[in-house]
């Protein structure tokens, strides 16, 4: 994952779910489970840091009616 192109959120999310499932196999060895592990830990870093992203250019509205970013 490390050297691919950025990806979308919703794409980071539908990674993860399919992440989740596999390590939910019953049949998944011990090294198969430490790997889905470390993938999935590396898809939550990306999504929080794709949701940041977004939280930073979210505006909020102020008391005056004008805007202050979030």
């Amino acid at each position: 994952m490390g050297e691919e192109k950025e990806i979308s959120l919703e794409e980071a999310f539908t990674r993860l779910q399919e992440t989740i499932e596999n390590l939910e196999k019953d049949d998944i060895t011990l090294e198969q489970s430490f790997q889905e592990y470390q993938k999935g830990m590396l898809l939550v870093k990306k999504c929080n840091e794709i949701i940041d992203k977004v939280e930073k250019k979210v505006l909020v509205l102020n008391e005056d009616g004008g805007t202050d970013e979030f």
